[in-house]
C-alpha cells in the first residue's frame, strides 16, 4: 500500500511508549494474544477459562469457536487485545477435515461436487451452533481432495470466517446422494498464523510455572505476543508523540498530528493509528478521502472508533484543572 508522507523528518520521545517486541510480559498480559493448537475435548471456552485461571487475568478471551471434537489454531485474547475479537473472527480460515461416507465415493464424482461447493456458497449453520440458524452465504476459495481411505476422505478447506464445515459435510452428501459425516476438523491457519505458530497447553503450562515458581519470564514472554502482531495486514497510519495522548482519551485525529497515510482511501473508512514507535492507539474512520487529507494542513481528519492504548502511556499536551 502506498502512502503520503506528511512529515519526512518526525523524531519520538524513548522516554514514553515502548516498541511492541521490547515490552514486558506484563504489559504483553495487558495487551497481547497466545496461540494454542486447541485439542479435542474442551470447548473453546472451557479452554479459555482454563488459561485465563492459570494466568491469573481478569480478561481473556477466544478469538474464534471451535467444536469440541476439534483441533487446531485458536487465538486467546487478553486485556485489550479482547477489543478486537470480532475483527480477528473476520479472518479467513483453514481446515483439514476428514468426513466418513456411507459406502466409497468415486472419486471422480467426489472431485466434480468439491469443485461445485467452491466460490460463493449457501452455508446454514447447523442445529445446534452458537449463531441463529439461518441462510447466509459465504466464499470458499478451495475444497480440495488430499487422500482417501477407505470411506474415509481426507480434504483441505480453505474459505471466508463463519464458514461451517458440519453443513459442508452434509451439502457433500446432498450433491452425491450418500450420507457424508465429518469425522475430524483440524484448523491450520486462522489469518496470517498457523500451527507452526501455536503452542499447546501443556507447554503454556509449564511455561507459566516457570514464571510463578522460577521467576524465569522467557518462556512466557516468547508466547505471549504483542496485539500488533494482530494487526500487520491491516491498514493503517502513523501519528506523532504529541497526537497519542489525545487519541487515546478519544479525541479526534488532527492533521497536523498525521505523519502518514494510505493513498486512495474513501471518507469512511476505518483504519489503525499507530505510534511512531509503531503501537497500536486505535482505530478511526476518516472524515475525508485519505487524498483530501494529505492536502489539508489543519483540521479534523478521523474520529476514533476503538481505542486500543491506556492513556498514560504517552503525556497530555493540553492543560488539566
Amino acid at each position: 500500500m502506498t502512502m503520503h508522507v506528511l512529515d519526512d523528518s518526525p523524531s519520538t520521545n524513548e522516554a514514553f511508549g515502548t516498541v511492541p517486541d521490547d515490552r514486558t510480559l506484563e504489559q504483553r498480559l495487558a495487551s497481547g494474544f497466545i496461540l494454542v493448537d486447541k485439542p479435542a475435548g474442551p470447548t473453546s471456552h472451557q479452554l479459555a477459562a482454563w488459561a485465563r485461571d492459570l494466568l491469573g487475568l481478569d480478561r481473556l478471551g477466544h478469538g474464534g469457536t471451535l467444536d469440541p471434537f476439534a483441533t487446531g489454531v485458536l487465538p486467546l485474547m487478553a486485556g485489550r487485545c479482547m477489543k478486537i475479537t470480532n475483527k480477528i473472527l473476520k479472518h479467513q480460515k483453514s481446515y483439514i477435515a476428514v468426513f466418513r461416507f456411507r459406502q466409497e465415493p468415486d472419486i471422480a464424482a467426489l472431485k466434480s461436487a468439491m469443485a461445485s461447493m467452491t466460490g460463493r456458497i449457501y452455508n446454514v449453520p447447523p442445529e445446534v451452533s452458537a449463531v441463529k440458524v439461518q441462510v447466509r452465504t459465504r466464499t470458499v476459495e478451495t475444497f480440495e481432495l488430499l487422500d482417501t481411505d477407505g470411506n474415509d476422505v481426507v480434504a483441505r478447506i480453505r474459505c471466508e470466517a463463519g464458514t461451517y464445515i458440519r453443513t459442508m459435510a452434509r451439502d457433500l452428501g446432498l450433491v452425491l446422494n450418500t450420507p457424508v459425516s465429518l469425522k475430524e476438523l483440524r484448523r491450520e491457519h486462522s489469518g496470517i498464523f498457523g500451527l507452526e505458530h501455536c503452542v499447546t497447553m501443556d507447554q503454556l503450562a509449564d511455561a507459566v510455572w516457570l514464571w510463578k515458581e522460577c521467576g524465569q519470564e522467557e518462556a512466557l514472554k516468547a508466547i505471549v505476543h504483542p496485539i500488533e502482531k494482530l494487526l500487520v495486514d491491516v491498514p493503517s497510519c502513523q501519528i506523532k508523540d504529541s497526537a497519542v495522548a489525545a487519541l487515546a482519551y478519544g479525541a479526534p485525529l488532527l492533521r497536523p498530528g498525521l505523519v502518514s497515510i494510505p493513498k486512495h482511501l474513501k471518507k469512511g473508512t476505518e483504519l489503525l493509528v499507530t505510534s511512531m514507535k509503531n503501537e497500536a492507539v486505535g482505530f478511526v474512520k476518516l472524515k475525508a478521502n485519505s487524498n483530501d487529507v494529505a492536502k489539508m494542513s489543519s483540521g479534523e481528519v478521523a474520529r476514533p472508533s476503538m481505542v486500543l492504548m491506556d492513556t498514560e502511556v504517552y503525556p497530555r499536551r493540553w492543560p488539566t484543572a
